[in-house]
């Protein structure tokens, strides 16, 4: 598939001093200078993106070519957009392949197309990393600037809601989802935090912990440096394992987390569940002092109650003993109401280059923006807590 060639350094104002470029290669960016304007999630971070870019996870051999966009003042890096140009539309989380099979039906093409996120990452929060409006406005102008140039459009996902209004205000479409997520009301322990569920969902959580004790299943927390080579190689086969459950393959190589256990270290938990001495299943979570994002999982075989325990519970706990104050559970899973993450709406933007297509899919936005409110309401009522004083 046909990449545009990046444009010569681009001489945009961000101020008097200040230019926009796409000729920057990350690795040569301080990655303390990137980690001090993408603030303090390790998702957004220049080892997490580095570890993708190295291990050749996300390259232009797997149809991510990275096209970072950068602000500067002078030589001081003070805005940047994690940009890549996409042959494909794998990896992402927010689905746009009957965008492309339109494109095709009318003889149009619709790849390569602008992508900005952190690849194979559905967590919210910013994309365009500056604490400066105008800069975030300068740095999303020169992307958008780009269709027209071979791209047929810009799509900016999981943004938080601040970016959301602003890209909104500066023409992009808004495009609603929807995850779940744990709220920490302040619980003392998993007891208390059950406490504040219904009788009947309360009971159900209790019986299967229980269950699955008695089975002989015990559960092991390592945090970062803790994690050793063989604690990588049994999540790498857990995690393959999933995707081939589901008649896949898996993006990420061992390589990749392999990376990222040496680069962030203080920001990794591996729940590793045993038997008899034997490890048996595994869920890898990153995590900051503000929130924990459950990332992947896998087991050897089938136990009931195994999933929820490692992926949810075991997460919960880990926030509950560490003041965390939220809990991503990643994308998708209606389940994950009934053990107490409740639904919360996620955003991207889009930016169509043709004006039919982008009449056609601003109608689609809108309508599907409606139901995904219309369903998040019909979600709240499910919700397994109490509705009153017990």
């Amino acid at each position: 598939m046909h990449v545009p060639v990046p444009r010569s350094p681009s001489q945009s104002p961000v101020s008097a001093s200040a230019l926009i470029r796409d000729d920057v290669d990350l690795a040569a960016i301080p990655a303390a200078d990137w980690d001090r304007v993408a603030g303090a999630t390790p998702l957004l971070s220049h080892a997490y993106f580095s570890a993708l870019h190295a291990s050749g996870c996300a390259s232009p051999a797997t149809g991510w070519t990275p096209r970072f966009v950068t602000a500067w003042n002078r030589q001081e890096l003070v805005g940047a957009m994690p940009l890549y140009a996409k042959a494909h539309s794998y990896g992402e989380y927010v689905f746009d392949w009957g965008w492309a099979d339109a494109y095709r039906r009318h003889g149009r093409r619709y790849y390569p197309k602008l992508l900005a996120a952190i690849p194979f990452t559905p967590v919210p929060g910013p994309r365009i990393l500056a604490p400066d409006p105008a800069t975030r406005r300068a740095l999303l102008g020169h992307a958008r600037s780009e269709l027209g140039r071979g791209y047929s459009s810009l799509h900016v996902l999981f943004t938080e809601e601040d970016q959301t209004r602003e890209g909104v205000a500066a023409g992009m479409l808004e495009r609603d989802g929807v995850q779940f997520h744990w709220r920490n009301e302040g619980f003392r322990d998993f007891a208390d935090f059950l406490a504040a569920f219904n009788h009947d969902k309360r009971k159900k959580i209790r019986q299967e912990r229980r269950r699955l004790a008695s089975s002989g299943v015990t559960f092991t927390r390592k945090q970062g440096r803790d994690i050793t080579a063989s604690d990588w190689a049994f999540f790498f086969e857990c995690y393959e394992r999933t995707y081939a459950a589901h008649h896949s393959t898996p993006y990420l190589t061992l390589e990749f987390f392999e990376r990222i256990g040496v680069a962030l270290p203080d920001n990794l938990l591996l729940v590793v569940g045993a038997r008899d001495g034997r490890p048996l299943c595994t869920a890898l979570d990153v995590w900051n002092p503000q929130t924990l994002w459950g990332r992947y999982w896998g087991t050897r075989e089938f136990v009931p109650g195994l999933h929820f325990e490692a992926c949810y519970y075991q997460a919960i706990e880990f926030c509950i003993e560490r003041g965390i104050a939220r809990f991503e559970g990643g994308a998708q899973g209606v389940h994950k109401l009934a053990r107490g993450l409740l639904p919360a709406p996620t955003h991207s933007l889009h930016a169509i280059a043709d004006p039919a297509f982008a009449a056609a899919i601003a109608d689609y936005c809108a309508r599907e923006r409606a139901d995904v409110a219309h369903s998040i309401d019909e979600l709240e009522t499910s919700a397994p807590f109490r509705r009153g004083p017990p």
